[in-house]
């Protein structure tokens, strides 16, 4: 059964967990708050769960806990950082902050990042963008990872290449956080420890047969990309596209021999973009909120409501952020080793 437990609680002890692996108190606050806000959006495999690898790379090394990124070019509205392994959703956020300040400027402001330590759940960087009044859009690939196979081939050659966009609109943003594969592998992942089948073909082994049997992918096999069997070029072309906007527009990836030993270390490409920079605010918004009322209230073609990207997962941010956080069951369970090796009490159930 789920538990559920207090935002600030779960914070301060992903965050004393952080500080007492050798990360500074200021860097633990931002990875803390960046893996809380995963699942406070419900996207519950890139959340709290990814608290213990994150321990284990600074502990091993693979993480650098300290220095800044380095600047391999800046133009003031568009710059490239090699983060060499700093922990990626402390180097994110700053490169976040950075194209805010100076968004206002320069109406648009891209980023790239190389080499930055798996910056997991999208999504949980898209909320203060939108607070901000601007629009983000942002994905990241891995150059040592070939999870994806393109349509029609066996091998696979692509990562899963996530893309995120978040924009102002009325009650709720505009919100999604999709990767360009037919299932993630952190659920391929999660099926397989929890010794089930996948709810459909979204895989092949290695033969090239498809398969919703996820020791299928750890034999060898592929995910497939978005559109499946049938339609999957339309994902391998948004794939190819994504990594030349994070890893060739970075200068690092897949061209590189050393990138194979990166491990998760993600290439990562940012774009903020405020509105204003158009013209008034007032007419961006008018039509965001058309479009997200006119698909709210589309009909139906089923028992449920037709449900826009960013309506769920706003209204479970604020419901948790109010009521408490539901964790996935086996999360704590995972979180209790570090927990007693590093000293920390563990966060109680409300």
């Amino acid at each position: 059964m789920s538990k559920c437990y207090s935002a600030e609680q779960l914070q301060q002890f992903a965050s004393t967990l952080f500080q007492r692996a050798g990360l500074g108190a200021e860097r633990a606050e931002v990875m803390a708050r960046v893996f809380l806000e995963a699942d406070l959006l419900g996207f519950t495999t890139h959340g709290i769960n990814r608290v213990s690898s994150n321990l284990q790379w600074l502990l091993d090394g693979a993480s650098r806990r300290d220095g800044e990124p380095r600047v391999i070019a800046d133009r003031g509205n568009c710059f490239n950082w090699d983060a060499e392994f700093l922990p990626g959703p402390w180097v994110l956020t700053r490169a976040i902050e950075q194209a805010l300040e100076r968004v206002a400027e320069h109406g648009v402001v891209s980023a790239t990042i190389r080499r930055s330590q798996h910056i997991a759940c999208l999504a949980a960087y898209l909320p203060q963008v939108v607070e901000a009044g601007c629009v983000a859009i942002l994905t990241c690939s891995t150059p040592a990872e070939h999870t994806v196979s393109p349509q029609g081939g066996r091998d696979p050659l692509f990562s899963a290449n996530p893309l995120a966009f978040a924009a102002p609109a009325g009650d709720y943003p505009l919100l999604f956080d999709i990767s360009m594969s037919v299932t993630a592998g952190g659920y391929v992942a999660r099926a397989k420890r929890e010794g089930r089948r996948l709810p459909q073909e979204c895989l092949k082994d290695s033969d090239g047969q498809l398969s919703d049997d996820p020791a299928a992918f750890a034999n060898g096999g592929s995910i497939l990309p978005v559109g499946g069997a049938d339609h999957g070029y339309k994902g391998a072309a948004l794939s190819a596209m994504l990594e030349v906007l994070s890893m060739a527009l970075g200068g690092y990836g897949r061209g590189d021999r050393e990138s194979a030993a990166d491990d998760e270390a993600n290439s990562v490409f940012l774009q903020i973009i405020d509105p204003a920079a158009f013209g008034p605010r007032a007419d961006f918004l008018r039509q965001t909120l058309a479009l997200c009322n006119l698909w709210e209230n589309n009909r139906s073609d089923g028992d449920a409501p037709v449900r826009v990207p960013g309506q769920r997962a706003w209204a479970a941010r604020t419901r948790q952020l109010q009521n408490g956080v539901e964790l996935y069951p086996s999360i704590m369970g995972d979180l209790q080793p570090w927990a007693d090796k590093l000293n920390v009490a563990m966060p109680q159930p409300l």
